[in-house]
């Protein structure tokens, strides 16, 4: 006896399964297809199921109207009436008539509501509707790689599954920060695959009324299965699916009050039931693809009833119900959150994490936007595309076409049809720090922020150039900053090194150093640095083991919740006094440096006075001509 491949239900039909070492020897090449990373394997299951289907509803229509037509074809060909039926139009009809429309139009107003409240709440989108692709997804690398592989397998799913065994994937999982193309991605594959694409907000399932939100749910999912089963697939796309797949038993971390009252009053709101329902629901749903549709009941039912009547061995034999080929796609930026249920395999059998764009992957980024986007030729040379990727470290693609987006605008400001490179520098700095508020500073304020920002500057050239360059220094007034120094590492990075920490710390005592040496006191402009330098100690004393200690705050907990590390840091006497230290040393360094190079402190004090605001090109400009040497 042949070795079936499949599930339990499938032993009702005969065993026929070719060997398999002879399907390998056929079919290798059409099975190779299903796992290419590079290529979507386009017209193979999906795409004969959907013929299919449109062959049988072609005929099925022929089958009812054929009778009607040749009705209609004997009653005109013997001279009679088309209908076989007169209908008269009496008085009494006619009188009755409004109020019938009339009670019609207020039980349509009060049973309307009722009939969809349960109804799925979804937005169909056919393939020629979504207007993205795979080649319109850049910067995603292995990502997208994986996305194709799902692709080939959903479309080759009857081949992966009765000729391979496997199962094939019925839901992933799109997972990371905000912005990283999570629904991008997903349009993307519904139109590459040519099937419907079925979109809902997880918020649009919720309703306030006791078991809609269960019965919304159970609605999508059919309406899933329907669809699938008439194109030959479809593709689900939840998006911010924690909304409904948050942890059953996620309500109860939360604290209970001490008072017995509100203890009570928490248990009887029923709010752990309902998120407990609502994911249950979930579960059962993503395990129920293969749910038969009502003509399949119908004829299961009217089987079972002959086979009453027969004896075993005449008894007639029920196919088993295919599964419906589905791909369900969940997004959230949370997936911490969600429900260790659901994210088993057999339910979402992958997760995929959405991160932010590498280096390599944010010039591909630029590259095609700018290829859509009006811009001067300056944008366009290789070392200026270069400097966006390594500029833009920690941008989504989102935030990437929004800094050009912004760029736009302020040429458009300028008169100007096209962006430069100074319009994509000046939406930067919009976009990170905020616009530009002019305020008429006092002669003497004006000389305690430039002397504080140019002593950050001549620390952060000084201390840091082998790793960091200066972006801009300027003295104009953005969000809560006076001044700033904005700078960047010269290559991405991904850790730092003990002694780049001491670098940047000094770099945030530069202005405060800078205000005691010329002026003799600090004023309050430091407060924002003194907190950064706050954090990084306390980073290397309670998380890096830097500082002496090799114990781990992280590990710390506090009561119910987990507090910052800096709480954590500076609630311990001994690792305070570390915290202390490390602050003391290094300004008493950041000291050391800026009284040896005070010359270098006036020439960028200078320079601000008289720009207000000058570029990396600029500040090093500045430099070279107060100390040559350097």
């Amino acid at each position: 006896m042949s070795k079936r491949l499949g599930r339990e239900g499938d032993s009702l039909l005969p065993a026929t399964t070719t060997p398999k070492s002879e399907f390998r020897a056929v079919n290798e090449p059409g099975l190779a297809a299903l796992g290419k990373t590079s290529v979507i394997t386009r017209d193979v299951d999906v795409a004969v199921q959907r013929e299919s289907t449109r062959q049988r509803r072609f005929l099925r229509i022929l089958y009812w109207l054929t009778p009607v037509g040749v009705w209609l074809t004997y009653r005109e060909a013997t001279g009679q009436s088309a209908l076989p039926f007169e209908f008269r139009y009496t008085d009494t009809q006619q009188q009755l008539t409004p109020a019938v429309i009339l009670v019609a139009i207020v039980g349509l107003g009060v049973l309307l509501p009722l009939l969809l409240a349960g109804r799925s709440p979804h937005v169909r989108y056919q393939p020629s509707e979504i207007t993205v692709g795979l080649d319109d997804v850049v910067g995603l690398g292995a990502v997208k790689d994986e996305v194709i592989t799902t692709l080939n397998l959903f479309l080759g799913y009857r081949t992966f599954r009765d000729r391979m065994g496997g199962n094939p994937r019925k839901a992933i999982l799109f997972e990371g920060p905000p912005g990283t193309g999570k629904t991008y991605m997903a349009k993307a594959m519904a139109r590459e695959a040519g099937v419907p694409f079925l979109f809902v907000s997880a918020s649009a399932f919720q309703s306030m009324y006791y078991g809609q939100t269960n019965r919304k749910i159970r609605s999508f999912f059919k309406k899933l299965r329907q669809v699938a089963r008439e194109e030959g697939g479809a593709i689900g796309f939840i998006e911010e699916f924690d909304a409904i797949a948050s942890a059953r038993s996620g309500m109860r971390s939360v604290p209970v009050p001490n008072n017995t009252q509100n203890r009570v009053d928490i248990e009887r709101s029923g709010i752990g039931e309902g998120i407990s329902g609502v994911v249950n629901e979930l579960l059962v749903q993503l395990q129920s693809f293969d749910s038969k549709t009502l003509s399949s009941r119908v004829k299961s039912a009217s089987i079972d009833k002959a086979n009453q009547y027969l004896r075993p061995e005449n008894q007639l034999r029920k196919r088993p119900n295919e599964d419906a080929n589905i791909l369900v796609i969940g997004a959230t930026n949370r997936a911490s959150d969600l429900d260790p249920a659901l994210l088993r395999p057999g339910r979402f059998d992958r997760s995929i994490h959405f991160d932010l764009p590498s280096r390599s992957g944010r010039r591909e980024i630029v590259d095609y936007y700018l290829a859509r986007k009006a811009h001067s030729p300056e944008l366009d040379r290789e070392e200026r595309r270069s400097q966006l990727a390594g500029m833009t470290i920690g941008y989504s693609p989102v935030r990437i076409e929004h800094l050009f987006d912004e760029a736009l605008v302020w040429a458009l400001r300028d008169g100007r049809g096209e962006m430069s490179w100074a319009d994509v520098e000046q939406a930067k700095l919009t976009d990170e720090i905020g616009l530009k508020q002019p305020v008429e500073y006092t002669n003497e304020e004006k000389l305690t922020i430039s002397t504080h920002e140019a002593g950050h500057a001549v620390v952060a050239h000084l201390q840091g150039s082998d790793t960091r360059k200066l972006d801009v220094l300027s003295i104009i007034k953005r969000r809560d900053a006076l001044g700033l120094l904005a700078h960047s590492d010269t290559e991405e990075r991904w850790t730092r090194t003990r002694s780049e920490l001491l670098v940047a710390i000094q770099i945030a005592f530069g202005g405060m150093v800078a205000e005691e040496l010329f002026f003799g006191e600090a004023g309050t402009g430091p407060s924002s640095d003194l907190a950064h330098a706050t954090t990084i100690v306390a980073q290397m004393v309670g998380t890096y083991g830097m500082a002496g200690s090799l114990v781990s705050f992280e590990a710390i907990e506090s009561g119910p919740y987990r507090t910052g590390i800096v709480a954590k840091v500076l609630s311990d006497d001994d690792a305070r006094a570390a915290v202390h230290r490390i602050l003391d040393q290094q300004k008493s360094e950041t000291r050391r440096v800026l009284d040896e190079n005070r010359h270098l402190v006036i020439a960028l004090r200078d320079a601000l006075l008289e720009h207000d605001e000058i570029d990396g090109d600029q500040i090093l400009s500045v430099i070279q001509s107060a100390d040559p040497g350097r």
